[in-house]
């Protein structure tokens, strides 16, 4: 690294140019740790094969956004130079060098370590050359009866131009000739996405699908000869544009953009390793590609598949099951009564999210002293129980309002889906303000109390309203009946459904509003309390670090010798234990079984600890164009459990991956690790596989 010791001025604020890492390769490098768990020999086999996949299906978002955006930027002339001091192109190059070193490393660990450990567990993926005649007979029986009818085969002639490829479709590019006239040409044929990735072809054993259509392509084209056939598969721009200042529908303007985002430009093209030079040259001659964009891998490609694997029913080979527990909102009590004498804070997936939030919308729905409900959805499962309530709960006469964030990305069909339901159930349904996604996890019941008066009851979460991701997405909740949250949590949804210049809080920092100039204040003082010789701390978890203002506040704490922890799961654009900068901070990440996905934010506050859990990661995103909230935890014990993750985290003896000052993740080994720990010593109980 150029930045050298002693390098810094004393003077506040002056700072070194690069004292940021750019947050394309600090994603890609997330990645990494990914995928070494899958290379970790002692996860469970099935496991590992899931990390595989989840490496794969990562790093196709991260073309069809980040890269799209990237190449967007660049042709538009609107790139910029980045915090990190890059230049766009360099910013180009770089992930492409470090992409195209990661998909060979994850095609390595598939062939050098999966496949031979899958086949010691009697599972084996092989590709055609090795089955066996009997299974290569049933397979062909397989293709006419339920493949041949879908595929449509694509040549390429005068008659004919090159014809569309989608984005993440894998295909087949066939090389045929005419016996009659010699003549070569060029065919396409798409693998159909919705038969399975991989065939089994006798009990345990299975074979990608294009292989099985590759052996039948001369039933495809009948009457010539294959010369030759490879695949390959693109990844286009998925990333949404829409103009909410136009007289449009929303809704309507959203489904149209989503018809043509499967039109988006190239930024990928992946192909076999096998692929012949003029095959090759003819792709991305037609697809508008430079060598670049081409990542050769051994084959088989678009590995994301591997889910299919890793649901196997093996239980020997997986993670051992367990039941969250239900000991924060036992089912013999009455959820009113509970929070009416104290805040609850439920910690998924360890808590059970059924029988605590879940069951707070289900039980407001059922309770007909609830007089209205409002809540923010941003993403849910198809069959979620808590739509269900709030429909149930528009039927019978409650007022039920419901901010939906129909712009999530990827999640954009079925909350168009969800939104119209609700409408026609009778909730209010509204979109939040143009211009700033509604990303806050906030729910409302008002409630009539025995005595006349009205109660208001809250959950403001980490997390979305998923009943299926929170069992394994890590989350905090916290279910309060405070009267402040309580006025806070109403105004906000009255400015989030109606007008209102209302911005300020009592225990809520909202997003784009407050909460940055928040989090920086109380940084600030930090950096005076330890300059007082007042007790001084900090200590943030994550998913994302990259704001600018938020680092370099962070940078002066520590220049003032604050002691700060982060924990992050993913992108990091801080550089820790730079001497000068930021020599008191450490960053590390945690990956394991639970996707880590929690946001805390804690402050030793000269002893009197304020911490913070809420939405918002450190990004410009959340913090300029979402609208995010933090809640402050006031309880004492809530707040020293919450505290105590960061001691467990931060201990020497915890496994995680630590960040040096030049970006790179070391994996630290330990005898602890923070979410087995959990399983074992808090509230739940195991299941035996």
């Amino acid at each position: 690294m150029s930045v050298e010791a002693g390098q810094f001025s004393e003077v506040e604020g002056e700072f070194p140019e690069d004292r940021f890492l750019d947050r394309e390769e600090s994603w890609l490098r997330f990645n990494q740790r990914v995928l070494d768990l899958a290379g970790d020999p002692d996860l469970p086999l099935l496991e590992r094969v899931r990390f595989l996949s989840i490496f794969a299906s990562n790093l196709d978002e991260f073309f069809m956004v980040r890269v799209a955006g990237l190449t967007r930027r660049m042709a538009t002339g609107i790139a910029v130079q980045t915090a990190s001091g890059r230049q766009p192109r360099e910013v180009l190059a770089r992930t492409s060098e470090v992409a195209h070193e990661l998909m060979l490393r994850h095609a390595a660990c598939f062939h050098d370590e999966i496949l031979p450990a899958l086949a010691k567990e009697g599972i084996e993926i092989l590709r055609w050359d090795e089955l066996a005649d009997t299974e290569k007979e049933e397979l062909h029986r397989l293709f006419r009866r339920r493949i041949y009818p879908v595929l449509t085969p694509l040549v390429v002639d005068p008659a004919h131009p090159f014809p569309y490829i989608s984005g993440l479709s894998l295909n087949l590019a066939v090389v045929v000739r005419d016996p009659e006239t010699e003549e070569t040409l060029f065919a396409r044929v798409k693998v159909p996405p919705l038969l399975p990735r991989f065939l089994e072809a006798s009990p345990s054993r299975f074979v990608p699908l294009e292989d099985v259509i590759a052996e039948n392509l001369p039933q495809l084209f009948t009457g010539t000869e294959i010369l030759e056939h490879h695949a390959f598969r693109v990844t286009r721009n998925q990333d949404l544009e829409v103009d909410e200042d136009i007289a449009e529908n929303l809704l309507q303007a959203l489904e149209r953009e989503l018809l043509r985002r499967r039109f988006g430009p190239v930024v990928r093209l992946e192909v076999e390793e096998s692929i012949t030079p003029e095959v090759l040259e003819l792709l991305t001659t037609e697809l508008g590609l430079d060598e670049s964009s081409v990542y050769r891998v051994p084959g088989p490609l678009d590995l994301g598949g591997l889910d299919a694997i890793a649901d196997l029913d093996r239980s020997e080979l997986k993670y051992p099951p367990f039941v969250p527990s239900e000991a924060a909102l036992p089912h013999d009590t009455d959820i009113f009564a509970t929070l009416r004498d104290h805040d609850v804070l439920v910690h998924h997936p360890y808590d059970s999210f059924t029988t605590s939030v879940e069951r707070l919308i289900e039980d407001a729905a059922a309770d007909p002293q609830v007089l209205a409900i409002k809540q923010t959805l941003y993403r849910t499962s198809g069959d979620s129980p808590i739509i269900d309530a709030l429909i149930d709960a528009a039927e019978a006469g409650k007022q039920v309002v419901v901010v939906v964030e129909i712009k999530a990305r990827f999640d954009e069909r079925a909350n168009i889906t969800w939104a119209r339901k609700l409408e026609q159930a009778g909730c209010h349904v509204v979109y939040g303000f143009v211009g700033l996604k509604t990303h806050c996890k906030l729910a409302l019941v008002v409630r009539e109390e025995s005595d006349g008066t009205l109660r208001r009851y809250c959950h403001i979460g980490t997390g979305n309203y998923n009943p299926k991701t929170a069992r394994i997405y890590e989350d905090y909740g916290l279910l309060t009946a405070d009267p402040q949250v309580g006025e806070d949590v109403t105004d906000l949804f009255n400015h989030l459904t109606g007008y209102t210049r209302d911005t300020e809080y009592r225990r809520l920092l909202v997003a784009p509003y407050s909460l940055r100039a928040g989090l920086v204040s109380r940084i600030e003082r930090e950096t005076d309390n330890q300059l007082r010789g007042r007790p001084a701390r900090i200590r943030f978890k994550c998913n994302a670090l990259v704001d600018e203002v938020i680092i370099d506040a962070l940078y002066r704490a520590s220049q003032a010798g604050v002691p700060i922890d982060i924990w992050v799961r993913g992108i990091c654009a801080l550089r820790p234990g730079v001497s000068g900068l930021s020599e008191t901070i450490q960053v590390r990440s945690v990956l394991g079984r639970f996707l880590e996905h929690s946001r805390i934010y804690a402050f030793e506050n000269g002893g009197e600890p304020e911490v913070w859990i809420g939405s918002a990661d450190l990004m410009h995103r959340n913090l300029d164009r979402r609208v995010e909230v933090l809640v402050r935890v006031t309880d004492r014990n809530h707040c020293a459990d919450l505290l105590g993750r960061f001691d467990l985290a931060m201990g020497m003896d915890t496994q995680c991956w630590l960040l040096n000052e030049d970006g790179d993740w070391t994996r630290h080994g330990g005898s602890t690790h923070i979410q087995t720990h959990l399983m074992r010593t808090r509230r739940w109980r195991t299941v035996d596989g």
